[in-house]
């Protein structure tokens, strides 16, 4: 690649499409997708501050909880505010850079979502399977090393990913068929082979995807065995309530994920990818809290005292 294509590489910007065939309907989608980002959000914040306030939910469940709702909300706030602003203005132009951050974020805060839910399955797991030794495993300073594990190995793959994806040279269209700087929509619009590149996202999803998944699932068959050995029905309710919550939002959150990334290019298909994107960035992050809290007697009994406490008149 000589110099003049590079300097046009680099100097570029890119067109965020969105959905421009929805042009007669973009208040309507705005308003709707709007509230969503405003309930999801709102969601999310609850349990961060429930988690900080009540002194019942003090124990390394709910510190995992609090920080993956964290994430959560960095997630969302990286990929909705730009796609609902894309609604109003059907072409949405994005620096080469801007681009850039924003895929970087998305993935490292995605990657770090990921291997939080794998730390999370394996705090249930030696809950249920080792419930006399948790205290001494599953301590303060371990919760925070996985923490920070979670959240640098999620940046450090997804610096070098993105680092390889935007080396490349983006000498034609410049134009983006998705609402936000997404992997294969970018990949896409390369001009030149790919199949090294493809290659290093295949094997990044396989760290942040393949393995995590299949880790949670190997815990969960432990888990289950556990439960199913536990003689009282009470028990067993008490023990499945914990984790039902989490197999569902790992199930959903990995669902999406590997159907979106673990292809190759050539299957790339620009609408559907935009539709499952849609599902997996704006519908189940406003289901997690829900699914969390319905499931979970103590975040219902907390958000029910912080609501009580709030309802009381202050003494003169």
């Amino acid at each position: 690649m000589d110099s003049q294509q590079k300097n046009h590489t680099f100097s570029s910007e890119f067109i965020i499409l969105g959905f421009g065939d929805l042009a007669e309907l973009q208040i309507l989608v705005f308003g709707l997708f709007l509230i969503m980002h405003l309930v999801t959000l709102a969601g999310h914040t609850t349990i961060v501050l429930i988690t900080l306030i009540d002194s019942r939910l003090q124990t390394p469940m709910y510190f995992f909880l609090r920080n993956l709702s964290t994430i959560e909300i960095g997630y969302i706030l990286v990929i909705v505010p730009n796609m609902l602003a894309n609604f109003l203005s059907r072409n949405q132009r994005m620096s080469f850079l801007g681009c850039a951050l924003q895929m970087h974020l998305f993935i490292a805060l995605g990657g770090a979502e990921c291997f939080l839910l794998t730390v999370m399955a394996y705090d249930r797991f030696v809950a249920i399977c080792n419930p006399l030794r948790y205290a001494f495993i599953i301590t303060r300073a371990l919760c925070l090393q996985m923490l920070a594990l979670a959240c640098s190995s999620g940046f450090a793959l997804s610096l070098t990913l993105t680092t390889l994806i935007f080396l490349l040279p983006f000498c034609g269209s410049h134009e983006i068929n998705h609402f936000f700087c997404d992997i294969p929509a970018v990949l896409f619009l390369a001009c030149s082979d790919t199949q090294a590149n493809e290659i290093a996202v295949f094997l990044v999803c396989m760290l942040i995807l393949l393995m995590p998944f299949l880790l949670i699932l190997l815990s969960y068959g432990f888990i289950i065995t556990a439960i199913l050995r536990i003689h009282s029905v009470e028990g067993r309710n008490k023990a499945f309530s914990t984790c039902a919550g989490h197999l569902l939002v790992s199930l959903l959150h990995y669902g999406c994920a590997i159907f979106i990334y673990i292809r190759p290019k050539s299957c790339y298909t620009p609408e559907q990818d935009k539709i499952v994107s849609l599902i997996y960035t704006n519908v189940t992050p406003m289901l997690y809290p829900l699914i969390y809290s319905l499931r979970n007697k103590e975040v219902k009994g907390a958000v029910r005292r912080l609501l009580v406490t709030k309802q009381q008149p202050k003494a003169s």
